[in-house]
This record gives structure tokens, sequence and C-alpha cells, in this order.
């Protein structure tokens, strides 16, 4: 015991013991609250008085007229967003490998690096301005083509299509950084040996490159199907009005109308576990067949 008490990593293990608290406080802790959902909850009363419902949350939530669409457009959202995004950064990472100037090359992965670390309060307001019907650049542009002005924001039509591009557009230069610095891992003598061998770069690329790609491939991909649920509340809550409630009500901006500003929060925490006990089941599965099929694993 006392050895193991004058071990060398104990410094390296008391490291780690800020950010753990900081996930028992803020992940694990909020956890508690789960109870809500099963709860006629009454701010007043607090979460021990509060009339316990059971399951009538989640009958109540089932029942409303709104709760298919809403869920189906969450759904629909997050799988064009994870499908999109995950496919646009590799293409993008690969026309970069080929680029021999570098400060052109570097200039390209700042340029698109640069949108993921604005806000959607900050895009939103950008996007807005700039789809506008009226005085907006884009439908401006299409009015030199003789097209009549879109309502990009206000139309059931376009809502869907802008969000998923306009996410893909902020979020992909971080993945094509992360698929870039796994390319600099590919031994260069790989090249060497398959140009000697007569192979021309859509071999090296399909043989070598993707190859080379893979787990970090497998990562992202594993890890995005948590995510099948979350179809980005900051971007839809800043880009949506009821005009598109239709194509565009997702779980997450549900959860705030009921909650938020109805003040149901038994009803709002039932959706909002639901929706975390999916991403659970999705992210195990996802996590399984990594491991079956790429030989993938968490450590």
């Amino acid at each position: 015991m006392l050895s193991k008490l004058k071990s060398p990593y104990w410094p390296l293990h008391l490291m780690l013991l800020p950010g753990l608290i900081l996930v028992l406080v803020y992940s694990y802790g909020p956890m508690l609250g789960i109870v809500i959902a099963f709860q006629k909850f009454m701010p007043a009363k607090g979460v021990f008085d509060s009339k316990w419902a059971g399951l009538d949350n989640f009958r109540y939530v089932l029942e409303l007229p709104d709760s298919s669409r809403v869920l189906w457009n969450t759904v629909i959202i997050a799988f064009l967003k994870i499908v999109i995004g995950f496919i646009v950064p590799i293409i993008v990472a690969l026309l970069l490998n080929e680029v021999r100037k570098e400060v052109f090359k570097r200039s390209i992965q700042t340029l698109v690096y640069l949108p993921h670390f604005l806000s959607w309060i900050i895009l939103g307001g950008i996007l807005i301005d700039v789809l506008s019907p009226s005085s907006g650049i884009l439908n401006q542009l299409l009015g030199w083509f003789g097209i009549s002005p879109i309502y990009f924001l206000g139309d059931n039509s376009w809502f869907k299509p802008v969000l998923v591009i306009t996410d893909v557009w902020k979020e992909f230069g971080f993945n094509t950084i992360v698929y870039l610095a796994a390319l600099t891992s590919i031994n260069p003598a790989l090249y060497e040996a398959a140009i000697v061998d007569g192979a021309g770069r859509w071999k090296q690329t399909w043989h070598i490159t993707m190859p080379g790609m893979l787990p970090i491939i497998v990562l992202t991909l594993t890890l995005s199907m948590g995510s099948v649920l979350n179809a980005g509340f900051d971007q839809v809550f800043n880009l949506y009005s009821p005009q598109v409630y239709e194509s565009g009500d997702i779980l997450d901006t549900f959860v705030y109308r009921i909650g938020l500003v109805d003040a149901q929060y038994g009803v709002a925490t039932a959706v909002g576990l639901f929706k975390s006990i999916v991403s659970f089941v999705f992210i195990s599965v996802s996590y399984y067949l990594a491991y079956r099929l790429a030989n993938y694993r968490i450590f």
C-alpha cells in the first residue's frame, strides 16, 4: 500500500481532479433532475413536494398533434447534417492535401476554419441580412438572372436546406483540419512505393490515403451518431419563426417553448429524457459496430 502511495503517477491523477469535479458537478449532478419528468412539477413546491405523475408526461407528449412532426423534423435535419457534414470535410481535406503551394493551402485552411469560431447569434444576424427577400445579397444576385425573390427563412420548402447548408458551411472546416492532421501521419514512403509500382493519384488516394484516414473517419462518424436527435438548437432558434414551424421546429425548440414559455417543466423534461435515451442507444450501437466492423476501440 505504501509503495502505491509513492507512485510517480499520483501527480498526474491529481491533475485530473479539477476536470473530474467539473464533470460531476455540471454533467452528472443535474441528472438528478430527471425525476421531474415523472412529476407534475411545480417550482413553488420543488422536487420533493411536487405531485407524482408517473408516465403521464410522456403520454401527454405522444398525444400532442405536433409531436410526430417535430420528431421527424429533428431526425431529418440531424441526419442530413451528419451525412453531408461527414462527406464534405473528407473531400476538402483530400483536395487540400494535393495543394503544393503552402501559402495557398494555409490560407484556405484559415478561411474554412474561421466560421467555426463564430456563434450562431452572429451568424444568424448575418444570414438574415444575406437571405432577406427584399434587400438580401443572394436575392439581388438572383434578380439579375430574372429569378423572383425567395423567402429562404420563411418558406417551408427552403428552410431545411438552408439549415443543413449553413451548418455544414460553419462546421466543415474543423473536421477538415482534423483529417489533414491525420494525413500527416501517413508514411511518405508508401506513396513513393506506389509511384514505383505505377499507381496514379487516384489509386494512391484510394489505397493509401483513405486507409490512413480510416481511424479518424470511424471516430468522427461514431461520435456524430450520438447527435442523431441534436439538430442544433442555437442555429434553429436564431433563424426560425412561426412561419416555418412546420419544417423547422425540432425537439430542442419544442422543449424550449413547452418548458420555458409555457412553464410545463415536467413535460419538457420528459421530452429531454426521451432524446437522451435515444442518443445513448445510437452512440452505443455505433461504438459496437465500429468495434466489430473497423476494430475501433474507445481506449
